[in-house]
């Protein structure tokens, strides 16, 4: 099997996408009978071993990322590639020429449904916008041959707005960068944290729906004792006394600054998935997170705790409830949990299987549109 994949949202420190298509890149790559090809945006067009690099104009504040204005390289570079299917993972130009591609060689074409689209344009730009990039969602992804999503909310979402070709499709986290072994005790000397002080942290893009200024917030009303680890581009730089921010850094330094803090806080209300919620169960700690999107699935009771959306003071007392229990125990459980269930082996299996029923080597299973 080729299999083809094809995505503007691939930059020096993009997030889940990149994550997502890195760990497929790995786990193809030891399956001698799969060919794997991948499509991102470049500074220039130019092919990298099985990455095709195709020249586009960055994205004005994009932190890194490139927004493809024509489809014609893109579907040309699929067609020349002759794979036998294509998995394009964003809604804009390159779907559309993943499309073209796939009518143009008759291979079936999946759309991966990363982003909360319509969500996301009502929060940036009104509730009237809402309506209007359903439409959109509908339009595009009705011409797919099948749409995967990573959170059954997610599927329920493209169900009601007419799509019901969408199908369940977690995603998975790195079992071994993601380690409790990668504790270490020298952070909190380095933070200058006495030893009795809970250290909370978030990873992840400071983008406007991670809402990172509630967990600024959830620091104030936490006071002293409680210190929280802001890690990720862009993030502010007026800061409580009890917050430290650490820029981006690559995944194995990450992995450290997570095994090594006591609990995970997460704001986002707009979560397709929830990654960074993964990888922190993954590395052995609980995760306080808002009751809302892909978060309220992916944590179980066993694994953390969930408060009301938007609100700092309840996030604060289910911070404080968490260390008045045995977070320790919790965080053994989120990796006992994470191994059983997001391994990124399981998840590329699950991922093949859709493949081989588009193209006809197994029989579809009905049930996979729930999971």
């Amino acid at each position: 099997m080729h299999i083809a994949d094809i995505t503007m949202f691939y930059a020096p420190v993009s997030g889940g996408v990149k994550t997502y298509l890195t760990a497929k890149q790995r786990f193809l790559a030891d399956h001698p009978d799969i060919t794997h090809d991948l499509l991102v945006p470049g500074v220039h067009s130019r092919q990298e071993q099985t990455i095709h690099y195709v020249a586009s104009p960055p994205l004005p504040f994009g932190q890194g990322y490139r927004f493809p204005l024509r489809r014609k390289a893109w579907r040309q570079t699929l067609i020349e590639l002759q794979p036998d299917i294509i998995e394009a993972g964003d809604p804009y130009v390159t779907a559309w020429a993943a499309l073209e591609a796939g009518h143009r060689l008759k291979v079936p074409v999946v759309g991966f449904y990363h982003s909360d689209v319509p969500r996301l344009m009502g929060t940036l730009f009104g509730r009237w916008a809402t309506p209007r990039a359903e439409a959109y969602v509908r339009r595009l992804y009705r011409r797919f041959d099948r749409v995967l999503a990573p959170s059954r909310c997610m599927v329920e979402t493209l169900h009601r707005i007419g799509l019901d070709n969408a199908y369940l499709q977690p995603l998975g986290v790195d079992l071994d960068t993601f380690h409790p072994e990668r504790r270490d005790p020298g952070l909190r000397d380095r933070l200058g944290l006495a030893e009795d002080t809970h250290l909370l942290v978030f990873i992840g893009r400071a983008s406007r729906e991670k809402n990172i200024g509630e967990l600024l917030d959830v620091a104030r009303w936490l006071g002293h004792g409680y210190h929280l680890l802001l890690i990720g581009s862009h993030m502010p730089t007026r800061v409580p006394d009890n917050v430290t921010v650490f820029d981006y850094m690559p995944a194995e330094e990450a992995a450290r600054c997570l095994a090594s803090s006591d609990a995970m806080l997460h704001a986002g209300t707009a979560e397709t998935f929830g990654l960074a919620a993964l990888e922190a169960m993954a590395s052995g700690i609980p995760v306080v997170a808002s009751r809302a999107g892909a978060l309220a699935e992916i944590i179980p009771a066993s694994c953390g705790l969930l408060c009301e959306p938007h609100c700092s003071e309840d996030m604060a007392s289910r911070v404080r409830e968490l260390f008045a229990g045995d977070p320790r125990a919790m965080g053994r459980r989120a990796r006992q949990h994470v191994e059983r269930h997001h391994g990124w082996p399981v998840v590329m299996e699950t991922l093949l299987g859709h493949y081989r029923e588009l193209t006809g080597q197994w029989p579809a299973a009905e049930e996979r549109r729930y999971g």
